[in-house]
């Protein structure tokens, strides 16, 4: 039986690395400006439909995807805003998507559940639990026999493990040996089912043993170690290696969707986990490296800020998703771009147009 392997130690590399750092902080400031925008938008009336918040979580997508390469892929979850902008996503065809714009990034009608933004790697969020994982696997099956020499990464919650999808794809992944890391977030709940009373193993990263490849737990709070273990992660993969299974250890401030009420959880268990601010402890770390002043962390927070306001001013002005279109043209209405040139081997991209409308609505004013 494969042994569960130890995540490698966190390094003080990426807070005394005033570049890294910066980048690494204003990723996270940015997916939790934009979802305390969304929430409000939502507590107003202002957007529809249903949204999952990941406001706690942002160290783990962030460090994830600073480990990959410009051709590398993602796979999103329903709570996947934040793994789409540290993919690199335009916060504004982001928004003007939860807004239900034409100019968002699947024309307004994919939503908060559903944004793929496939020019810069990301296959798109899925509102099926466990539904992006075998989309992964096949995915990075594809780079194999293509070899493009990209890896996938496919993000998930702990509820997922439980899904039939996660086993079946972790062992093709195996069998295989693919380029893919699975990207377990245990924020402890699956909806209001806590990770205590749905399964009989101690961790989630232990389930790899079964399909015979390394298991790793870190600190999903802490954004360097969660850098370290994905950079090793990637690495092997990239290699040959085959998969790698990431439990990365979280919470989420918030309830499960914007309908929930918390009653399952203690407001001593949310506030203690509050206190674990995986970007307060980061721009701790960072002061005492000295790579960044406090008034260079004011300036990341404002950039966020204003970055955010933007995006929503600039939706709110943009035309709405026309229904019409859907019945001229489905595919064109609904899918995004395919994927690009930035996978070797892939077909070029032609622009898709998403910020045209947007564009022509600023020179008009």
């Amino acid at each position: 039986m494969t042994e569960l392997a130890e995540a490698p130690a966190a390094s003080d590399a990426g807070a005394a690395d005033p570049r890294w750092a910066r980048e690494a902080l204003l990723t996270m400031y940015r997916i939790r400006r934009f979802e305390e925008a969304v929430d409000d938008l939502f507590a107003r009336g202002m957007m529809h439909g249903t949204m999952h918040l990941s406001i706690g979580q942002e160290a783990s997508a962030t460090g994830v995807c600073a480990a990959l390469a410009e051709g590398d892929l993602i796979a999103s979850t329903h709570r996947g805003h934040g793994h789409c902008i540290a993919k690199g996503a335009d916060l504004l065809p982001m928004m003007a998507e939860l807004l239900a714009k034409d100019s968002g990034y699947c024309r307004g009608r994919g939503g908060s559940m559903h944004i793929a933004d496939v020019a810069k790697g990301n296959l798109g969020a899925n509102g099926i639990v466990g539904g992006g994982i075998p989309i992964a696997v096949g995915s990075a099956l594809a780079q194999k026999l293509r070899g493009t020499g990209a890896v996938v990464v496919c993000f998930f919650g702990d509820g997922a493990t439980n899904e039939g999808a996660f086993h079946e794809a972790a062992n093709l992944a195996a069998i295989w040996q693919l380029p893919v890391v699975l990207v377990c977030e245990n924020n402890k709940y699956g909806m209001s089912f806590s990770t205590e009373k749905s399964m009989h193993v101690a961790t989630v990263a232990e389930r790899a043993a079964a399909y015979g490849f390394p298991g790793v737990r870190v600190d999903g709070n802490d954004v360097e170690a969660v850098f370290a273990a994905a950079t090793e992660a990637v690495a092997r993969a990239r290699s040959g290696g085959g998969p790698t299974l990431l439990e990365t250890m979280t919470y989420r401030w918030k309830g499960h969707s914007k309908s929930d009420k918390n009653l399952y959880r203690t407001r001593e268990e949310i506030e203690q986990w509050r206190a674990d601010d995986p970007i307060a402890d980061f721009e701790a770390k960072i002061l005492d490296a000295g790579s960044l002043s406090v008034e260079d962390l004011e300036a990341v927070r404002t950039q966020a800020r204003d970055e955010v306001r933007d995006a929503v001013r600039r939706s709110m002005q943009a035309p709405d998703a026309d229904p019409r279109a859907f019945l001229a043209d489905p595919a064109a209405a609904v899918f995004a771009a395919p994927l690009g040139s930035h996978v070797a081997g892939a077909p070029a991209v032609e622009p898709h147009g998403l910020g045209t409308a947007l564009d022509a609505t600023e020179e008009s004013k």
